[in-house]
């Protein structure tokens, strides 16, 4: 039987709702993330080319491999960012002087300038994402996911 739009369904049989399922619900706050972020950043950089630039920020240069497990990229994907934030002069990429087979990634000055631009930007994308949350239930947000990250 079809639901009318904006009717709430009704559970299954095993009292199974979409609605009500973590992987859902999380999906939509991604995409409502996501949607902010572009909105913010606009061409400028994707999502994973922000986290790149504000992790070698905080860390410094780090090998590539590295790199790509502190913000939950495959060696693939990191590859493919860093090669297209390098060719933007971001991101610079060197041999590991301890192993040769290592590549180390290091932002250029224009890379540190374009991750300083965007920290308040990121910030407000945020704050913007947990908005409709008062200060308690972000910080208990926050501790949640990073408990199930």
């Amino acid at each position: 039987m079809a639901v009318a739009p904006g009717k709430k369904s009704e559970p299954t049989v095993a009292g199974y709702t979409l609605d009500d399922q973590i992987g859902f619900i999380l999906r939509k706050v991604s995409q409502r993330h996501t949607a902010i972020f572009s909105a913010a950043f606009g061409n400028d950089l994707t999502a994973p080319q922000w986290a790149t630039l504000a992790k070698l920020y905080e860390m410094g240069p780090t090998s590539q491999n590295q790199l790509g497990r502190l913000i939950a990229l495959d060696a693939a994907t990191i590859k493919g960012i860093v090669d297209r934030l390098s060719v933007r002069g971001f991101t610079e990429t060197s041999p590991d002087p301890d192993d040769a087979r290592r590549v180390v990634v290091a932002l250029t000055d224009a890379g540190r300038a374009e991750a300083e631009r965007g920290f308040a930007l990121a910030q407000r994308i945020s704050d913007e994402t947990l908005a409709p949350l008062d200060a308690t239930q972000r910080a208990q947000l926050i501790t949640l996911l990073k408990a199930m990250s």
